[in-house]
């Protein structure tokens, strides 16, 4: 009897386990199945009818795609005919009867692929990953791989996908003719490395050096993969299923590479051994224009600071605040920067990063140094027709810093003692801060007056815009805000429209209002700089001044008059709202800004606050003003635009 019990127990467990795993195992195991009986129909399946080797680009903001127009034309021009493909639409199943394929790889933000990779992507993963499909299901293919993607946002992450795509072909069976070559939009080089990697790709497929073990050539800048064992990639999968987070990886623990190069303290923090200017961005940003001062601060002439000197007409701040435009100096103690900006003004240029980890030059050192290039670039201008002698000597004497010329300055560590330096030669002070250090805000002292960069009014336009290196980007944005409110002196919001990106969220944008309480807001059309690997905006993108002051008075209805619509620039096609209960009196604006009384202010020592240094804002400037903001004691100019005609 106990037998019979003990046989039918062990019965009921056993069927009870199998039913409890083939629930568990049910879909996965149906889709292997399936996918095992299509893999074996492939194998028997007629070879590709398109002979044609497949190029195919992965893109998310436009980089990749880019990047392979390129390297086809480059492939074309060398008898090598190829097809362009856009991965959501081609078959993965398809793979198997391609000979060659060319991967051009970006990885976004959390280490997947982008969107139109992502089927692409899990075919490769699942395949690999599947024992019925085997190791030689690609046998036949051969493959080359070029990685795009941003170093900032950690080693472990680093071009993840294309490492993940190199790994997955091979365990596929492909045979890889060059190595995985790693692009970082972020150092400046991204151009000259897929150069260079497109060069060795053709003089491989010309000379037919397509052995079996995949031995090619290698150019030497990509050789950061050291012909690569991939040993350093042991936790890739953890990284693609989701399994660890950005900002859980990010800036954790020390690379191998600082431990070798022996930059890590004792707490694993960097400390600051590695200088911020590379030679590369370095020659980037010289080309540009830039005075690199020490080894991460910069200083430019501005092109309105060559316009007041020629009495041409000063930058919206003259028309706002009052600033005097040639003897502005536009500046930053922090080339870095924590976004990657779709409208980066600079291409990406300049280097990106979440903490300062480099080597810090001293503030009395850059403070001394800016004035002194900013005085060669003005005598510069001696002799341009239209240059007096006495703008000359005026703009030798800089009044105002813009620190806001690239990255973000508030990064610095020593912002404080920087601004100091500043206020005791009277200099006034600008500063624009991309609301990712809230923490900087606080801790900010008195300046004249601070900016946020409001480039986005919800959290998914935040990302798609600024693209942030930190995770937790929209909370750092929203407590930056409130740091913001706390400020006694001048705050302002920046809002930069881009057409087809923010120009429709006016609701979005009035709610942000009650949490920094501004002093002011500034709504301003994107600059178009050009179309870059990194940019792809156009000029439809460029809002006219009509579209800025329609959404500008739209804004300031939505406040239910706590903001009107005060001035207007509209060569810089930019407006500005301000505070009625502040800076409206007598029915008359005070926008702009009385400096001597700023700086005695600030030598006091006392508290006080953005009212107790406004003065009359003049008629010229007010919004509706003939003159549109434009000076009249300056001269205007216009330049003679003899565009062809279309007919």
């Amino acid at each position: 009897m106990s037998s019979t019990v003990a046989t039918t127990v062990t019965t009921t467990t056993t069927t009870t386990s199998l039913a409890t795993h083939l629930t568990i195992l049910s879909a996965t195991t149906v889709y292997c199945f399936y996918k095992s009986r299509r893999l074996r129909h492939l194998k028997l399946s007629s070879p590709n009818p398109n002979p044609n080797p497949k190029l195919i680009f992965i893109s998310q903001t436009g980089t990749s795609k880019t990047l392979a127009q390129r390297l086809l034309t480059q492939l074309t021009s060398n008898n090598l005919p190829f097809d362009l493909v856009d991965p959501a639409a081609y078959e993965p199943e398809d793979l198997h009867n391609e000979t060659l394929v060319l991967f051009i790889v970006s990885t976004w933000e959390d280490g997947s692929p982008p969107s139109d990779g992502v089927f692409l992507s899990n075919w490769l993963s699942e395949s690999a990953e599947d024992f019925r499909v085997g190791s030689l299901l690609l046998n036949k293919c051969k493959f080359a791989v070029f990685g795009v993607g941003s170093r900032a946002y950690g080693d472990t992450l680093f071009n993840a996908v294309g490492k993940g795509f190199s790994r997955k072909m091979r365990a596929l069976g492909a045979v890889e003719i060059l190595p995985l070559c790693e692009g970082d939009v972020d150092e400046g080089r991204l151009d000259e490395v897929f150069g260079s990697w497109s060069d060795e790709v053709v003089s491989v497929l010309k000379a037919g050096e397509l052995s079996a073990n995949g031995n090619g050539l290698v150019g030497e800048d990509c050789d950061e993969v050291e012909g690569s064992d991939y040993d350093d990639y042991e936790d890739e999968d953890e990284v693609e299923s989701g399994i660890v987070d950005l900002e859980d990886i990010a800036g954790k623990a020390p690379t191998k590479k600082d431990m070798n190069n022996g930059v890590v303290t004792s707490n694993g923090k960097k400390n600051g051994g590695k200088e911020m200017v590379t030679p590369v961005i370095r020659a980037s940003l010289t080309k540009q224009g830039y005075k690199i001062i020490g080894s991460h601060s910069g200083v430019k002439i501005c092109r309105w600071t060559k316009s007041q000197l020629r009495g041409r007409g000063g930058c919206y701040k003259h028309s706002f605040y009052g600033i005097e435009s040639h003897r502005c100096m536009e500046a930053t103690p922090s080339l870095a920067c924590a976004n990657k900006c779709v409208f980066c003004w600079r291409h990406h240029s300049n280097p990106v990063g979440k903490s300062w980890q480099w080597k810090m030059d001293d503030p009395l050192m850059i403070v001394n140094s800016a004035i002194e290039q900013h005085k060669k670039m003005i005598k510069q201008m001696k002799g341009v027709p239209g240059v007096t002698t006495e703008r000359l000597s005026e703009g030798l004497l800089p009044k105002h810093c813009a620190l806001s010329l690239v990255g973000e300055p508030i990064m610095y560590p020593e912002i404080n003692s920087l601004v100091d330096e500043l206020h005791k030669r009277r200099i006034s002070t600008f500063l624009v801060t991309n609301a990712q250090f809230p923490d900087k805000i606080e801790s900010l002292k008195p300046i004249t007056q601070l900016y946020v960069s409001v480039d986005a009014a919800t959290k998914d336009s935040m990302k798609a815009i600024d693209r942030p290196l930190f995770g937790d980007f929209w909370e750092r944005f929203v407590d930056s805000l409130k740091a913001l409110k706390d400020k006694q002196q001048r705050t302002v919001y920046r809002l930069t429209l881009v057409k087809g990106w923010n120009t429709e969220d006016v609701d979005a944008y009035s709610s942000l209002f009650s949490i920094g309480n501004p002093d002011f807001v500034e709504i301003k059309g994107v600059t178009y700089c050009g179309t870059s690997a990194t940019s792809k905006l156009t000029m439809e993108n460029v809002p006219w001044h009509a579209d800025v002051k329609a959404f500008s008075e739209a804004l300031a209805q939505k406040s239910n008059g706590a903001y009107e619509v005060a001035c207007e620039h509209m060569h810089s096609c930019c407006v500005l709202l301000a505070k009625v209960d502040k800076f409206k009196i007598d029915g008359q604006w005070y926008t702009w800004i009385d400096y001597d009384k700023f700086h005695d202010l600030v030598a006091s020592g006392k508290p006080f606050g953005s009212n107790d240094y406004m003065a009359l804002t003049p008629s010229w400037a007010v919004y509706g003003a003939n003159e549109g903001g434009f000076d009249p004691d300056q001269a205007r100019f216009k330049k003679e635009r003899n565009h062809k005609s279309n007919r």
